[in-house]
């Protein structure tokens, strides 16, 4: 028999199968998805590839595979999977397996991987009856044995440190009774729980309105019919979107059925999984996002595999976890772009939840408050059932919101980010000991620093970026690469002194406000301050319980978060990402101010919500202003088919990028000029635009061009394009100029 491998290497030259011959002693263990390790070329070390399919012969001269791993992760499901996710996003197909193993496990060198963690553990390797027998005839002389032994028979399962901590003893004791006969230690695989430091009121299920019922039984509907359905939950800030979402889970452990809740990274928020541990404790789930150790991630993974967990919560990469008789996945805050992956593989885990869902005939379901244009649009043309919540669940009101026109601030001599009417608004919320959120989507201090003698800016030596200034460190920062220098003194163009900082960050804004209001509490939530493991959940606890009175933070604050006592947001300048380079500007800027609008008046007291712009006739901002989906939609979407953007078609991404800037136009026309030809002969009807420098054209230290198309993406286009990457691929080009080539259907960055 003759297994067919893909090696586990990211070359993409090694991105085809690999004949080798399954030795007779191991046809019974190798199957589709097996682990193997092969002698691979004129390496002496063995490799690690997967079995991708089984034939009778080969017409090569194949060698032995060498071994097979016993722990096997991958079955013919799963391998076609990866194969789907490879062709779908121009990736290899090891890279896509990958994404199916278990954290930690995905290290080509194996004895790197993360293991079960084991402690040791004493037990008793002598009758009971017996031992009591003599201690009570005094044959154990030593006191510090006497206590070992007592301890351990008024206490079973007990680990060796904990027993050398609550008898005070040394190893040495504990060695001595090993040697006596009476003692034996065993090793044991110990759970490392995420949320161990958890105390948290269980409750019960509440009373859904009648719009959530309705929603509730639509979904039910699709469950009991065992079939596959897409819904979008479309619910006001409030509504009560996760009440529905964990009441449709209590179904699926009623019916003994495992679900699946994704939510952004960035929300990846305590608060959800309290609720969903006060609902169902901590048993049946499982907790999957990059602020756990990679320890704990296994662990959680195995949980998972093991069938413990009903329930796993968490980040885009969740969606690939082993669960076992999945019915039903849920994308929580659906148009937030943290679920399409920025590395290779770049998937979307909205695509791939679709792909499972249709796999296994399982409702999907997509909540918001503020839709991706995408998907509204699919569920008001009835390619997926729209399910509306236009109530809030508590029967508060939304907000009220107020725009405040930047220009007439400064007009009136108010430099400051804090407008006269926030101002007031904040000094009235501490008066009555209310809490205050202030968003500004810019961390650190000044977001670019100039000589105002000569207009050098300074930027980032491996970036075409400007630095932003971190007071804290007195340190310039590019937030691309990381890149880190020392703050200016003098030019080094001009040698001047006259060094000013610009712009506003939230490092300068906590400075502000501390001065405005110096007895007031402040917390600050960025990515500078949950550097830290739980720092996240810590902010927030903190300001939630110690009543902290203002809280400042960038979008990390903007979605899933309920504190009944914030009654004021200020956003301080809602233009950030109104001038982007992105056809997505208006739509992301009317979804950050809608879902930073929702944190206010969630509890027994009326919101407020204050917007400070430059812009204030853009009509996303005025319409978020008035809170109206449906309205922005009508005006965004028109611009949207004049100009066919998506939805009327896709937008595809070809990046070139290589270390070599003097390549990339080369590469960059050639591509142009292949792709042009093959989009004639095969009338692909792609609108295929000639290639440029991408807008951020370097980035550590790699310089960038891009190739855009216009057109309905489809399994043609795809060859095509696969056809592309191979030529160019084909084609000698040095190492050290190290080119890369990715392909990208409507990606999130634009830049």
């Amino acid at each position: 028999m003759i297994a067919q491998v893909i090696i586990n290497r990211n070359a993409k030259k090694l991105d085809r199968l690999f004949d080798y011959n399954i030795p007779v002693d191991m046809e019974n263990k190798i199957k589709i998805g097996s682990r193997v390790l092969v002698q691979f070329g004129n390496s002496k070390s063995l490799e690690e590839a997967f079995v991708i399919s089984i034939k009778e012969k080969s017409e090569y001269k194949v060698k032995n595979i060498e071994k097979v791993e016993e722990q096997t992760y991958l079955d013919i499901k799963k391998v076609n999977m990866a194969k789907w996710i490879a062709k779908r996003y121009f990736s290899n197909i090891s890279d896509a397996i990958n994404l199916l193993l278990p954290p930690g496990t995905t290290n080509r060198i194996v004895s790197n991987r993360v293991k079960d963690k084991l402690e040791s553990y004493v037990f008793l390797n002598i009758d009971i009856d017996e031992l009591i027998s003599k201690l009570e005839n005094n044959e154990i002389k030593s006191d510090k044995q006497k206590r070992v032994l007592q301890f351990l028979i008024d206490n079973d399962n007990v680990s060796l440190s904990d027993l050398m901590l609550f008898t005070d003893v040394s190893r040495a004791i504990v060695n001595t009774l090993i040697k006596k006969g009476y003692l034996v230690i065993e090793k044991k695989e110990i759970y490392r729980n995420p949320f161990k430091n958890k105390n948290i009121t269980p409750d019960k299920s509440l009373e859904l309105t009648k719009e959530q019922e309705n929603a509730k039984k639509s979904i039910e509907k699709s469950i009991k019919e065992k079939r596959y359905q897409e819904f979008l939950l479309f619910g006001i800030t409030g509504s009560g979107k996760t009440e529905i979402y964990l009441q449709l889970i209590e179904k699926m452990i009623n019916e003994n059925k495992s679900s699946i809740v994704l939510v952004p990274e960035i929300s990846l928020t305590p608060q959800m999984i309290d609720r969903f541990i006060a609902r169902f404790g901590e048993d049946p789930i499982a907790v999957l996002h990059s602020k756990l150790s990679i320890g704990e991630r296994y662990d959680e993974w195995k949980k998972i595999k093991e069938g413990k967990a009903k329930i796993v919560i968490g980040a885009r990469s969740a969606i690939f976890a082993p669960v076992e008789n999945l019915g039903l996945i849920i994308i929580d805050e659906e148009h937030d772009s943290s679920y399409k992956s920025e590395m290779n593989p770049r998937y979307d885990a909205k695509e791939v939840a679709r792909y499972i869902a249709k796999e296994l005939n399982i409702p999907l379901v997509l909540g918001s408050a503020t839709p991706d244009m995408i998907s509204y649009y699919n569920a008001i043309n009835g390619k997926i059932k729209l399910l509306e919540l236009k109530n809030r669940a508590n029967k508060s009101k939304l907000p009220d919101v107020e725009i405040v026109d930047l220009r007439r601030e400064l007009a009136n001599g108010n430099r400051s980010m804090i407008s006269v009417q926030l101002y007031k608004e904040i000094e009235e919320n501490i008066k009555n000991k209310r809490q205050t959120i202030l968003f500004l989507n810019r961390r650190g201090y000044s977001t670019f620093v100039m000589c105002r003698d000569c207009g050098y800016t300074v930027k980032c030596r491996n970036c075409n970026i400007t630095m932003t200034y971190h007071i804290k460190q007195n340190k310039m920062k590019c937030h691309y690469c990381g890149y880190e220098s020392s703050a200016l003194k003098k030019c080094p163009e001009c040698n001047s002194d006259n060094i000013r900082y610009f712009g506003t960050g939230t490092q300068k804004l906590e400075m502000q406000i501390n001065k405005m209001f110096p007895n007031a509490s402040t917390i600050r939530m960025d990515i500078d301050t949950v550097t830290k493991k739980n720092s996240h959940e810590d902010i927030l606890n903190k300001f939630r319980e110690e009543n902290i009175d203002i809280l400042i933070g960038t979008q990390m604050i903007v979605k899933g978060h309920h504190f009944p006592n914030v009654t004021l947001v200020g956003v301080i300048a809602a233009d950030s990402s109104l001038n982007i380079d992105d056809y997505r500007a208006s739509e992301r800027t009317f979804q950050i101010l809608t879902q930073v609008a929702g944190r206010a008046g969630r509890g027994e007291f009326q919101g407020k919500v204050i917007i400070q712009t430059y812009n204030p006739d853009s009509f996303s901002i005025e319409y978020a202003s008035k809170q109206d989906y449906k309205l922005f939609y009508n005006t965004e979407i028109l611009f949207r088919k004049q100009l066919k953007y998506p939805p009327f078609c896709d937008i595809i991404i070809i990046g070139i990028t290589s270390l070599n800037e003097n390549l990339l136009p080369k590469v960059s026309n050639y591509i142009y000029n292949l792709l042009y030809k093959l989009n004639e002969e095969n009338h692909l009807e792609l609108a295929i635009y000639k290639p440029l420098p991408a807008p951020i054209d370097k980035i550590k230290n790699r310089y960038r061009w891009r190739i855009i198309c216009k057109g309905n993406y489809n399994e043609n286009i795809n060859k095509i394009l696969q056809n592309v990457l191979d030529d160019v691929r084909s084609k000698k080009v040095s190492s050290k100029d190290d080119l890369r080539i990715n392909i990208e259907v409507n990606p999130n960055n634009m830049m």
